[in-house]
């Protein structure tokens, strides 16, 4: 099993009525929960640990998550609120203001990590759950301990505008980093950590402070494989994206990254460290693939395995 440790939110979709008045669409998401049920659709088991609330936002992400084939049996359950993400779409691009202050995510304590099932082979880490708070200290404390028998991953889906301390932000995903088997970023998120240069420079420096495999998104442009052998670069699969979004689209690529890898039976540290080129170009590919379906729908919807080529 796959264990999916970040947010579950709301995503409060912007539409209309009927007579063109302003609305918003509750759509479950989260960018954890997200890679998390397109694990599930993929056909490889998949588990999900986030603090989850009893309200009615809650009752709409749990059924979710067992619709798409996710266990939530080791989250802590409150009567704290369910996190909210208000979105805005511009040129297919998602913008969001979040409301998640003393939410069910935020309030997770170190004390509620669990202990963690032999069946569980791969964690994968990420999102807003890590920008601040108590949430944030759990999952490092989690990735931390449970590096050295797990396959790690994280995607820290960087928002700037989010974080309220920087330095101590930097500073957490440093640590988490040098954790860390296989780190993905967008090329926003390698030169808000990394600073300005070419990719390859900022993508191997990375490769030093820990990690086995960096994956690098770049939007229109495909996305590159770095790992001490070898970089490999897969193109995007090519869309219109006049009637779709990209929301989810970076969440089901780090899921097909992980089920291709899973399908190989590679999930483990020592085959991430001796990953093949063709293994990490099959991933990637992988990943591509399941992300260019989810953008050719509205919402982060990921696909079913029997969905992909």
């Amino acid at each position: 099993m796959i264990l999916n440790c970040g947010e579950a939110l709301i995503d409060m979709v912007a539409g209309e009525t009927n007579d063109r008045q302003m609305a918003f669409v509750p759509h479950s998401g989260g960018a954890v929960m997200n890679t998390a049920v397109a694990l599930g659709r993929l056909g490889v088991p998949s588990g999900f640990f986030a603090g989850l609330s009893n309200d009615l936002f809650a009752t709409q992400l749990k059924a979710h998550l067992s619709a798409s084939d996710v266990s939530y049996d080791l989250c802590p359950i409150s009567d704290a609120p369910t996190t909210l993400a208000f979105v805005q779409l511009e040129n297919g691009q998602a913008k969001y203001a979040f409301f998640d202050e003393s939410a069910a995510l935020r309030n997770l304590q170190p004390s509620d990590i669990p202990a963690l099932p032999d069946a569980i082979e791969a964690m994968f880490f990420g999102g807003i759950s890590l920008a601040y708070g108590a949430c944030a200290d759990a999952y490092e404390a989690m990735l931390i301990a449970g590096a050295n028998d797990h396959v790690t991953m994280m995607d820290p889906n960087i928002r700037p505008s989010f974080i309220r301390d920087e330095a101590a932000f930097r500073a957490r995903l440093q640590r988490m980093i040098a954790a860390t088997d296989i780190l993905k970023l967008s090329d926003e998120d390698l030169e808000w950590l990394e600073g300005t240069g070419e990719i390859a420079d900022l993508a191997n420096g990375l490769l030093s402070k820990g990690p086995k495999l960096i994956l690098i998104t770049q939007g229109s442009q495909g996305a590159t494989a770095f790992h001490k052998d070898y970089k490999v670069h897969v193109p995007t699969v090519p869309l219109d994206l006049s009637n779709s979004d990209t929301i989810g689209a970076g969440d089901t690529f780090n899921a097909g990254v992980l089920a291709s890898l899973h399908d190989a039976d590679l999930l483990s540290t020592a085959s991430i460290a001796d990953l093949s080129q063709q293994d990490a170009e099959s991933a990637v590919a992988y990943g591509m693939k399941a992300a260019s379906i989810t953008v050719s729908r509205k919402g982060a919807n990921p696909p079913w395995k029997h969905e992909l080529p």
